[in-house]
């Protein structure tokens, strides 16, 4: 018998044209009764083989599940724990923030210019004490005429104090002022 291209297509089938045991009602009936072609058609070895391989496949993928559901708690504790870290990084952030915020303010106090026109407001604090001082020395000692030769000493050394700082205080201003002071960062 001639090669068909359903024969070379399912060379298992050709048994069906060459046997004498099927007989031309037989392959008709197998084509009009689709019981008897699903009988025919999955008795051939490439159907067979496709069904091993698909069973095969299933029972992998089932192995494969089993052993998915088996990590599925170790998964949601992981995510739990990876959720908790993520949480605590998120608040640790926004703490060190806080903290960068901070420390730049108690830096600004420490900051050149900051130190400098503390310097600038202590002079002239001490400027203006050691000008009261002064005031007050003399308004104590005019009306009566009185000062106690002790009381000048005490007066001058205590003057002469106040005023060294004070100008001790502008020497540096004007050091720094010309550039004269070396700042470091450390």
């Amino acid at each position: 018998m001639a090669a068909t291209p359903l024969m070379t297509e399912f060379p298992e089938l050709s048994h069906l044209t060459s046997n004498p045991v099927y007989s031309r009602t037989d392959l008709e009936d197998l084509l009009n009764d689709p019981a008897y072609f699903q009988a025919i058609f999955h008795s051939t070895a490439c159907v067979r083989s496709l069904y091993q391989s698909q069973t095969e496949l299933g029972l992998a993928n089932e192995e494969i599940a089993r052993g998915n559901i088996s990590l599925q708690d170790q998964l949601y504790q992981l995510r739990s724990e990876t959720q908790d870290a993520f949480d605590e990084a998120k608040l640790l952030e926004t703490r060190w923030k806080e903290v960068e915020r901070e420390q730049r303010e108690v830096y600004q106090r420490f900051s050149p210019q900051f130190l400098l026109l503390r310097l600038r407001h202590a002079t002239t604090d001490q400027d203006n004490d050691s000008e009261a001082l002064a005031s007050s020395f003399i308004q104590a000692s005019s009306p009566s005429g009185s000062g106690d030769a002790s009381d000048v000493d005490d007066f001058v050394k205590e003057f002469r104090e106040r005023r060294k700082r004070y100008h001790k205080r502008v020497m540096w201003g004007d050091r720094w002022a010309a550039g004269q002071v070396v700042w470091r960062d450390e």
